[in-house]
Parts: structure tokens; C-alpha cells; sequence
């Protein structure tokens, strides 16, 4: 359950090697999270994200493929047959693809935005279904504002994380009056592992400082953050150009 402050004392991670994910873990491990469970591919991986996490809280690590849907339902109850109701899930699943997905094998294109939106979709769907039985619970998804205005040059991620962001609303919305809460975070460009290979983007930034600005949005029981608060409104601009100037500037 949450503390009187409304921290979490499960937190789950979908998606457990995720930089961002991570650090958002860490800062609910220091606010008195007990309980983590990291789910996700890489079981090496998941064990040495466990070890960084420190002793603080009791970790589990479970295996979870996005792209497993037969599996999913499965995963979440297995979850909770490990530790119990389901304070917290993190959805920070999802893949980036190639530079220019235009060249892209299909079959290639087809995993990302599996991973991207349906996988994650279909296992939130059972964590609803379960944090509805709870009674209570918080689902926290991380977006991006790739998916606010598809751009050419990474048009099968951006579109997949459109799909996410728009399930994630929709869900929000369908649960309301439940006892259960969804909060979306749409950051800009975040140096991490996943985009090391990249050129920093207009107002690049951190997971740390991702993970601070949601920590802080679930002590306010907000349902949308912009990281930074910048983009908010610079995607406000993009989001009505007209076609031929979009095109232009998203170069």
C-alpha cells in the first residue's frame, strides 16, 4: 500500500534495465519503496540494475518479453503471486529502431512498434484489470514527444509511441472513479544508452532529471508531465504547422 504521502511501497518496472525506469526506481527506493521488481529480457542485465539499486529494498527479478503476448497476463499475476498488490508499475518498454526507418527490413519495423505499443498495451491492460481488483494502484507510462507529431526521421517509433501515449490517456480515462491512476510522461530527447549513438536534440536531458520531475508529479497526482517543461509548449507550436513547414523543420 502507500504510504501516507502516497509513495509506493511495490514498485514494479517494466522494462528493468530502462535508464529512465531505473532512476525513477531509485528515487522511490530513497522516498521508502520496499518492495522492486524489475521484468524484462535481459536477465544479466536485470541483475546488475539490482545490484545498483542497493540493499535499501527487497528486489525481485522476473523475466518479461513485450513481444510475448501470449505471456503477458501470465507475467502480472505471476508478479503479484511474488510480492502482493501492485502499488506502482513503471511501463518503460520500447525500442528505437533504425536512423532511417524508410530502409528498414519490415519484419524489423513490425518488432519495434510491437515492443513499443502493443506488448506494453496488452500487459497494461492486465495490470489494470488486477489494480482494479486491488482497489487502489498508480500506473506511471513513459512517452515521448516523438509521438506527439510523427517525424519523418523516426516515423515507425514515433508512431508506435503515439499508439502508447494515446492507449495511456484512454486507459487513464477509463479507470477514473476505480481507485486507480495513470500518469503519462512525454520527455524530450534523454541521454541514454539507448540513444548514445545520437546527436543530443533541442533540450536534451537526463534520466535523473526525468525521474525527479515524475517522482514529483506523483506526489501531486498529476496525469500528463512534459520533461522539461519547455517542450510542452514547443510542441504546441510544431504540433499545428502546416505540413509542408513540419517537414522543413523536423528535418
Amino acid at each position: 500500500m502507500n504510504d501516507a504521502l502516497g509513495m509506493p511501497a511495490t514498485v514494479v518496472l517494466l522494462g528493468g534495465t530502462s535508464d529512465i525506469g531505473l532512476a525513477i526506481v531509485g528515487r522511490l527506493v530513497a522516498a521508502g519503496a520496499s518492495t522492486v521488481v524489475l521484468a524484462g529480457r535481459d536477465r544479466a542485465g536485470l541483475d546488475a540494475a539490482a545490484g545498483r539499486l542497493g540493499s535499501a529494498a527487497k528486489i525481485v527479478v522476473m523475466p518479461y518479453d513485450a513481444r510475448s503476448d501470449t505471456a503477458h497476463a501470465s507475467v502480472v499475476e505471476g508478479i503479484t503471486e511474488q510480492v502482493g498488490d501492485l502499488d506502482l508499475v513503471i511501463c518503460a518498454v520500447g525500442m528505437l529502431g533504425e536512423k532511417d526507418p524508410i530502409t528498414q527490413d519490415p519484419r524489423r519495423a513490425t518488432e519495434v512498434m510491437h515492443a513499443t505499443y502493443v506488448g506494453p498495451a496488452s500487459t497494461l491492460l492486465a495490470v489494470a484489470q488486477r489494480m482494479r481488483r486491488q482497489g487502489h494502484g498508480r500506473i506511471v507510462v513513459l512517452s515521448s514527444v516523438a509521438g506527439e507529431r510523427v517525424r519523418a526521421s523516426n516515423f515507425v517509433y514515433g508512431s508506435a509511441k503515439a499508439g502508447l501515449d494515446g492507449f495511456a490517456q484512454g486507459l487513464g480515462d477509463a479507470l477514473a472513479g476505480t481507485g486507480v491512476d495513470v500518469l503519462v510522461v512525454r520527455p524530450g530527447f534523454v541521454r541514454t544508452r539507448m540513444t548514445a549513438h545520437l546527436e543530443d536534440g533541442p533540450f536534451a536531458t537526463t534520466p535523473e532529471h526525468v525521474a525527479s520531475a515524475t517522482v514529483r508529479a506523483l506526489e501531486r497526482g498529476d496525469d500528463l508531465i512534459w520533461v522539461p517543461g519547455v517542450v510542452r509548449w514547443v510542441m504546441a507550436v510544431l504540433r499545428h504547422l502546416p505540413r509542408a513547414l513540419f517537414r522543413r523543420v523536423s528535418a
